[in-house]
């Protein structure tokens, strides 16, 4: 077999928390395209994608721990700010960005690279896309994310209602790619494990409030004490100090050190698969990890205890039919899913997982080879179209109206020295404590 001439595709992915990196490096792996149909015709080998891993500062930025469980290697990994990223993009070759961020952040790097890559003949194609369920601010986050060459949505369900916003408000909506969530997979679920596992997987910020939060961990802890011979599991997201996508001001460990636990109850961390492999039952109140549950066939229940709302995101799952209170569960209820419900969620069961990045892929393929290079990017939202509402989103990131880098811009022409990586890793733990121990403390303060 003759050697590969073909030269490896190069993609950089922007990530702000552990859950996104998570995403948008699986993401990367799954929509990088293979060699053209002619160099496989030449027997040329398929060659591995180059992945810049770019990880932005911010309350959120993963801890080594945090990437570690993720479980995703990247050729090089930096943390940045928006501008030292929007600089390497101006000065290093890539063939694709995925912007793995919050709405506001995707908008400002979108109007960022329009402004570096000006002029230029060949730019990189720009993807994004959401973490999991999309259930609130859909017209918001969307149009935040629009002027990416790709916005993928995990689901027929998301692509459906993605095209209705961007047409809604006379937006292009040809950038709307439908994939499946790039974490399923895994083993099927073929029957009961000794001892038969319950998991309850926690979320940062659903429920918020400390009564929720106590009620959940109560009723996890007597389901264990009525069934003896069960393991159940509390899967947490992050250690006491660390951040996810979501600031949780209340951790579970805390709860639960003030409660008798009983020995056939653990608080487990670790990546969501691996926890996977040992469940029979997967319990939570929203959490895309009912969606991996799914994909494997474990029966999995959205809880209804504190209700079906839009605040807690299980109004998702209405139609699933794996909507049930605890009471049913301790009772011995396992739910059978609705099958048209979970092939709309791009869960794929029953098979097709395998596929469900091919559109992405070949539409990738034909904008790195269209003649001519890729038309200038063209968010919808520009100082004409939002004047009251762009200007704040872009000086959040230090950068202009126009895109370009405002005077007084947070600069790095260097590695930082051993003084600056102390102090900046001090102010970010003064920062962290400040989000999670000094705000909620004012807060109750001020509703007394």
């Amino acid at each position: 077999m003759p050697a590969s001439t073909t030269k490896p595709t190069r993609i950089a992915v922007l990530a702000d928390s552990d859950t996104r990196w998570k995403w948008g490096a699986l993401t990367a792996a799954r929509i990088a395209p293979g060699p053209s149909m002619e160099a496989a015709a030449e027997g040329s080998a398929q060659v591995a994608p180059v992945l810049g891993g770019f990880l932005l500062r911010g309350r959120a930025t993963p801890t080594a721990r945090q990437l570690e469980e993720v479980g995703v290697r990247a050729d090089s990994l930096r943390e940045v700010t928006a501008v030292e990223f929007l600089r390497a993009m101006a000065e290093e070759e890539y063939d694709i960005v995925v912007l793995a961020l919050v709405g506001g952040g995707v908008q400002a790097v979108l109007h960022g690279l329009g402004r570096v890559w000006q002029g230029r003949e060949r730019r990189p194609v720009v993807v994004t896309g959401y973490v999991g369920v999309v259930y609130e601010k859909l017209a918001d986050g969307l149009l935040l994310r629009h002027g990416a060459d790709l916005v993928l949505a995990n689901s027929r369900q998301d692509a459906e209602r993605f095209r209705a916003v961007y047409e809604g408000v006379g937006a292009d909506a040809s950038a709307v790619t439908e994939v499946a969530l790039p974490f399923l997979g895994g083993a099927p679920h073929t029957g009961g494990h000794d001892p038969y596992t319950v998991v309850f997987a926690a979320q940062p910020s659903v429920p918020e409030n400390r009564k929720d939060r106590t009620y959940l961990l109560d009723r996890l802890v007597r389901h264990a004490r009525l069934h003896p011979e069960r393991e159940v599991l509390l899967k947490l997201r992050s250690k006491p100090g660390e951040h996810t996508t979501h600031i949780e001001e209340l951790p579970y460990q805390k709860l639960a050190q003030k409660l008798d636990l009983p020995p056939n109850f653990r608080l487990v961390y670790g990546h969501m698969g691996e926890v996977l492999d040992r469940t029979d039952l997967l319990v939570t109140i929203s959490s895309t990890a009912a969606l991996e549950s799914l994909h494997r066939r474990i029966p999995t229940v959205v809880l209804t205890d504190l209700g079906v709302r839009e605040t807690l995101g299980n109004h998702h799952f209405v139609g699933s039919g794996c909507l049930a209170s605890w009471d049913q569960l301790d009772a011995g209820h396992r739910p059978t899913p609705d099958r048209e419900w979970v092939a709309r969620q791009g869960v794929a069961a029953d098979g097709g997982y395998d596929n469900a990045f091919d559109a992405a892929r070949e539409r990738i393929t034909e904008l790195l080879g269209r003649p001519g290079g890729l038309a200038p990017l063209a968010p919808y939202y520009t100082p004409e179209t939002a004047p009251g509402y762009l200007p704040g989103i872009l000086a959040r990131h230090h950068l202009g109206p126009d895109g370009s880098v405002l005077p007084g811009a947070p600069t790095a022409d260097k590695e930082p020295g051993p003084v600056r990586q102390i102090v900046r890793r001090a102010a970010r733990g003064a920062y962290r404590h400040g989000v999670q121990r000094v705000a909620p403390v004012i807060r109750r303060m001020g509703e007394l």
